[in-house]
């Protein structure tokens, strides 16, 4: 096959393998363990903590905790601000508690043990998942000699590995 009749054929499978890589790019999730070492227990100062995190749509919010002691509910900002549960839209007493964070908003949660008053309490901000930075989407129709970004917070490793096979295969 001749070098300009060969040019075309490897334009298209980069482009195919870029796209492939786009495609197959998965979001993976944060568990964001509240209180990290400390865990779920009292005096611990959660708007600190939770100042430090970024919570996205899909992570995962874990309190650890004794089950005998403690527990968690999600309740709406005034059952936060008055430490009551007469508004819980849900509850959680495992004592290793994963609740996944769907949409984006704020989420509030209390412990309904009495813990409350004593700072059990934490209000996280979800934002919704960034967009793919433009120059990903710029990729799929530039040159192929530049490589594209990975555009999600984690990647399938075999599209990655498969494209970068590709492109120093064909010489780029």
């Amino acid at each position: 096959m001749s070098a300009s009749a060969a040019s075309p054929l490897l334009h298209l499978i980069t482009t195919i393998n870029l796209l492939l890589l786009f495609l197959t790019a998965t979001v993976s999730a944060t568990d964001h363990i509240v209180g990290a070492n400390q865990g779920w227990n009292p005096g611990i100062n959660y708007t600190l903590w939770s100042n430090n995190q970024t919570f996205y749509v899909g992570d995962l919010i874990s309190f650890r905790y004794q089950k005998t002691q403690y527990n968690v509910f999600e309740v709406n900002k005034t059952g936060y601000e008055n430490c009551t549960i007469d508004s819980a839209v849900g509850n959680w007493s495992s004592g290793k508690d994963f609740i996944p964070l769907n949409k984006a908003k704020r989420y509030y949660f209390i412990c309904g043990t009495g813990g409350c008053p004593n700072g059990m309490k934490v209000s996280v901000i979800v934002h919704p998942l960034p967009s793919p930075p433009k120059s990903a989407i710029a990729a799929t129709h530039s040159s192929t000699k530049s490589a594209a970004p990975a555009v999600a917070r984690g990647i399938n490793s075999i599209p990655v590995l498969f494209g970068l096979f590709t492109l120093f295969w064909i010489g780029f």
